[in-house]
């Protein structure tokens, strides 16, 4: 117990603020108007016998008589305590909130007080109280001090807590308890007082956990699970043990872990602790008999606390803890604010894919493909372009991949073949006196597998007029050369129709050209890697690739054509590349020397043109 000295009247200031003990809430204090209570019997003798706390207190704020329980709780005896200040006895002096609200009830202006006070018995250890003054009869002139020892009640609480916020199996702090401190540690109180004000955190997970967990059972996987969390509490020890707090270690559910840093000092440190972690999981477990391995992928976060949220540094660290997976696992990976912009777009590409065909973001451009010999427009090829409304106009490469892997590839694709079609008997149409052109149409295999491609195609034939042979198909060569049961069926189907099928960066994939023979294909198109290897000129000799470049497509193209194939080469960008590409017999080609993906108006200018590598000049790079 405490003694302090003071004055036997209630006057003055407060008393500094003992900040080892809780200040009252609230909640906790009455101030309705006194009633004064109606006349009672005497109450010495309930007073001396009642097992709860009680002592007699004048308007002074001394003790004018305590009972042998209030004695006992404080370990002292009756005597001894009369004449003392009630307020130093329970520790009201502590905060001034509750020092003014005992001052009102004494003065009578407030008609009760109850708090809660951690006091220190005289044998040392410590123990938790309420305590509530309230005013007695006015004939008393003084007021009752009860003193309850919830100390129980406290500890049980304390213990239902724990067990709340902690994890049963790896007893470290759970999911609640870290988002908890770390919402805590976020607050802008908690950084700008002290510490570096940035904030750091590891989230990680084990690699192959599932694997034991699958095959040994859960009661091997728990103890595996305890085991990681002894070893990621050393390695948090080790890294706290020249600061003033060790980061926090917890189990966020699963076999994911998190380690929270408050005031980080930086990258530097989140990456040494990353460091230590690997290497501390990467050791062999002896768990029941076994012996057993796992690594761990970590992703890694380090800000400024300003202007965070524990939700955003949380979700960052679960991208890049994804990062760390997918680049390799056994790894850590620190957050990348720009490979997060671009997730972020991705994801909103992917979110607006479907309902912007429903809303006609899309277009269609077209690139010639040219004859080598005459230099006449032969046909385009059809590129989609999504006119978005935030990012702008995107080409292919930025979202048909997104589209194959969420199905939306199939709506989008028949929009591309319908357009497209349309198109080319437009120009038909128009240009009566002219050689019809083909139009090319990438399809995706996922087209084939989740429609039906040769229903498709056959009613927009229909529907378009088109004749058959001016439609031409491109896949890709992994694609193609892969193609067994339906798809091949599809394409043999499709070239039956009279569709042409033609193999898109031929060179680049499997090149099984046994297959290809038993292939309805009937175009091949050099994938333009082949094409930039001719970038030279023969008066400089210095800057001439090996010549076996060449001599490699020139095979190609005799291949092709025993097959009875024609050949297109991409990325055709010069005219020295041209020359030797008609010197070696290709049949048609594509790219900026001759024009750049253009509107179909200016592809209807073009037709009829003589020399398109002459009239498209707008295309030359």
């Amino acid at each position: 117990m405490r003694e302090r000295a003071v004055s036997g009247t209630f006057e003055g200031p407060a008393p500094a603020a003992d900040l080892d003990r809780p200040v009252v809430t609230e909640s906790e204090i009455d101030t309705s108007p006194r009633t004064e209570p109606p006349s009672r019997p005497p109450y010495r003798s309930v007073f001396t016998a009642a097992p709860l706390a009680m002592a007699v207190v004048d308007r002074a704020g001394t003790v004018v008589s305590a009972n042998d329980a209030l004695a006992a709780l404080l370990g002292t005896s009756p005597d001894e305590l009369a004449g003392s200040v009630a307020a130093d006895l329970v520790d009201l002096t502590s905060d001034a909130r509750t020092w003014h609200a005992y001052g009102e009830v004494l003065r009578g202006r407030q008609s009760r007080l109850r708090c809660t006070r951690r006091l220190k018995h005289p044998d040392g250890h410590s123990l938790w109280v309420q305590v509530t003054v309230a005013p007695l009869p006015a004939e008393d002139r003084g007021v009752l001090l009860s003193v309850a020892d919830i100390s129980g009640r406290r500890e049980l609480q304390a213990r239902l807590r724990h067990l709340q916020m902690h994890d049963p199996v790896t007893r470290l702090p759970n999911r609640t308890l870290f988002f908890e401190r770390l919402s805590a540690a976020l607050e802008a109180e908690s950084y700008e007082q002290s510490g570096t004000g940035r904030i750091g955190l590891c989230y990680l997970d084990l690699d192959g956990f599932k694997a034991i967990n699958d095959t040994l059972g859960h009661r091997v996987g728990d103890r595996l699970l305890a085991a990681v969390a002894e070893r990621l509490t050393r390695c948090a020890d080790a890294s706290g043990h020249s600061r003033t707090s060790a980061p926090l270690v917890a189990r966020l559910g699963g076999d994911e872990f998190a380690l929270l840093v408050e005031d980080s000092t930086g990258t530097e440190q989140l990456a040494e602790l990353a460091e230590s972690v690997l290497e501390a999981i990467q050791d062999p477990f002896d768990i029941s008999g076994r012996r057993l391995s796992v690594s761990a992928s970590i992703g890694v976060v380090e800000r400024h606390a300003a202007g965070t949220t524990a939700t955003a540094l949380v979700q960052d660290a679960d991208t890049t803890l994804y990062w760390a997976k997918a680049d390799g696992k056994s790894r850590w990976t620190l957050f990348d604010p720009e490979r997060n912009a671009h997730r972020m777009t991705r994801q909103a590409l992917v979110s607006t894919l479907r309902p912007a065909i429903d809303r006609g973001e899309f277009q269609l451009e077209y690139q010639p493909l040219v004859g080598m010999e005459d230099d006449r427009l032969h046909g385009v090829e059809a590129l989609v372009r999504w006119n978005h409304p935030q990012f702008g106009v995107l080409t292919p490469n930025r979202f048909i991949g997104l589209a194959e892997e969420d199905g939306s590839i199939v709506p989008l694709g028949r929009w591309v073949l319908r357009t497209a079609c349309r198109q080319a008997r437009r120009w038909q149409l128009d240009h009566p006196d002219e050689p019809p052109i083909f139009v090319s149409v990438n399809v995706a295999v996922r087209q084939v597998w989740d429609s039906d491609l040769v229903a498709d195609v056959a009613e927009t034939l229909a529907e378009t007029g088109l004749a058959p042979g001016l439609l031409q198909l491109e896949l890709t060569e992994s694609a193609v050369m892969g193609s067994a049961g339906r798809p091949l069926q599809a394409l043999k189907a499709l070239s039956d129709m009279g569709v042409r099928i033609a193999i898109d960066d031929f060179g680049t994939g499997y090149s099984n050209l046994a297959y290809l023979s038993r292939l309805p294909v009937s175009v091949l198109k050099l994938d333009g890697s082949f094409v930039r290897g001719f970038q030279y000129d023969d008066r400089d000799s210095a800057t001439r690739p090996n010549p076996a470049d060449e001599v490699v497509v020139e095979a190609m193209i005799q291949l092709a054509h025993r097959l009875g194939l024609t050949v297109t080469a991409e990325c055709v960008e010069t005219s020295a590349q041209a020359t030797r590409l008609r010197r070696i017999g290709c049949d048609t080609g594509q790219g900026w020397l001759y024009s750049r993906p253009v509107s179909p108006d200016r592809i209807s200018e073009l037709l009829g043109t003589p020399d398109v590598q002459t009239e498209a000049g707008v295309g030359k790079p």
